[in-house]
């Protein structure tokens, strides 16, 4: 069950929180090709939904959802730690970013409104994968999955990147792509922008966010009309 959370993005809005993969960086459609490569590989078929399932969630939620999916006697180390190096392959031969990311960072950078990462992903490989991207230099704050005892779907993260930027909650939004991600940021009580990438929108992320979007550039539009047509 989903915490409610603001409908209304605050007036103003003091700080944005941004999800990383699937949000900012176009990464999970790696991971998801990368494990799907290596199934084949190991002579299994990894299911879609299987899949699917793990889009947004960190890495231990991801290795207990695929053994309880695939079963004991699955491979489970080796299964991730090949992927693990098909995918470093595909982010060394560059990371491409999600369609209008730099274009909503720089409106949040030209407005003065301080920035955060909030990912799933370890240190230190957020910040290199920022860094090789171009946009580590737009946050002021980097929370990782080793920054936090408890990972998404917890709110633990969203609420430690508002404290580090020193900003209540209620006058943050977020940005996120995963049904996870958004438990994790409603539940901080942070007013929820979705802009899907791999997986669509269900009815429960529609009621939950304040805004289901198409893209990030999208966003910025939004953050460009009067307040009272947001």
């Amino acid at each position: 069950m989903l915490i409610t959370a603001p409908r209304v993005l605050p007036d103003p809005i003091r700080a944005a929180i941004f999800d990383m993969d699937g949000t900012l960086l176009d990464t999970e459609a790696g991971h998801r090709r990368a494990f799907a490569e290596v199934g084949r590989a190991m002579g299994v078929s990894v299911p879609d939904e299987l899949l699917a399932s793990m889009v947004g969630v960190y890495r231990e939620g991801s290795r207990r959802l695929v053994a309880d999916a695939m079963g004991p006697d699955f491979p489970l180390d080796r299964f991730f730690d090949e992927s693990d190096v098909l995918f470093e392959a595909m982010v060394d031969a560059g990371i491409p970013l999600r369609p209008g990311a730099e274009l909503i960072l720089d409106h949040f950078a030209d407005a003065g409104v301080p920035m955060a990462i909030a990912t799933s992903t370890e240190a230190p490989y957020a910040a290199q994968r920022l860094e090789k991207a171009g946009l580590l230099s737009y946050f002021d704050v980097v929370i990782t999955r080793s920054d936090v005892r408890n990972a998404k779907p917890h709110p633990e993260p969203y609420l430690l990147a508002a404290s580090r930027l020193g900003v209540d909650p209620m006058d943050c939004i977020a940005v996120e792509d995963s049904p996870a991600g958004l438990r994790s940021a409603t539940a901080a009580g942070i007013a929820t922008i979705v802009v899907p990438d791999l997986l669509p929108a269900t009815e429960e992320m529609t009621l939950a966010a304040a805004r289901v979007l198409p893209s990030l550039s999208a966003l910025r539009d939004l953050l460009l009309a009067p307040v009272e047509a947001r």
